[in-house]
């Protein structure tokens, strides 16, 4: 796999090259900061674009780059990472897109298997998402959430969660030791109560009805 890779922390960045390489990806480009980077790939598109959403230029420069390359390169995944799981910089990235694009934590692709996985994902067009930041919003008290978000089931919660790591169905059976089948009711019952009718594909509804849990989480804060 082709990848490209903008980090402005020296040690980490050179860690990243290590396991990409260890890996087997080639690397295109390698940056410490987002206008380099966007300047390498203009002949050089890549696979993933891996960016550190808190580099250069600005504090947030991995957003304004990615929102840069998505416009210029539509078909390349975007991998954002970041010491810090927050669902304000969740929100910001699904504004950019909702394929082919990942939030995860530095401390949890810190080996090949991880790394890798979370790569071939985002480059099959998956959205992956931070399993502890989906476990974080969807364990919420009740009393906080909306009232269309508390109306799911503990199971439908719990697929839900799954559903906002980008599991497909089958995975989500897996993690659940249930039947592909009751995966699929659940799904649709969550459809349901979010009023995310059978009016546009199913992903985009599954990528829906994790935006609402989240903006439901952040108004009520």
């Amino acid at each position: 796999m082709r990848v490209a890779l903008a980090e402005d922390g020296a040690l980490f960045r050179e860690g990243l090259l290590m396991l990409l390489k260890a890996a087997g990806h080639e690397i295109v480009a390698c940056a410490a900061g987002g206008d380099e980077l966007v300047a390498t790939l203009r002949g050089c598109p890549a696979d993933v674009a891996i960016l550190d959403i808190r580099m250069p230029p600005g504090p947030d420069g991995g957003l304004v780059t990615a929102e840069r390359l998505r416009a210029a390169h539509p078909d390349m995944g975007l991998l954002f990472l970041s010491h810090y799981a927050e669902s304000h910089y969740l929100l910001r990235i699904l504004q950019i897109g909702t394929d082919a694009i990942g939030y995860r934590l530095k401390e949890k692709v810190g080996s090949v298997e991880v790394l890798s996985d979370t790569l071939t994902r985002i480059a099959a067009g998956e959205i992956v998402i931070e399993p502890v930041l989906a476990k974080r919003l969807v364990e919420r008290p009740r009393a906080e959430r909306k009232s269309l978000v508390s109306s799911l089931s503990e199971r439908e919660t719990d697929v839900l969660a799954l559903m906002a790591e980008g599991r497909s169905n089958g995975g989500i059976a897996a993690q659940l030791f249930v039947t592909p089948k009751a995966v699929e009711k659940h799904i649709a019952n969550i459809f349901g109560k979010l009023g995310l009718h059978a009016d546009t594909s199913e992903q985009h509804r599954r990528v829906l009805a994790v935006l609402t849990y989240l903006r439901a989480q952040r108004d009520g804060e």
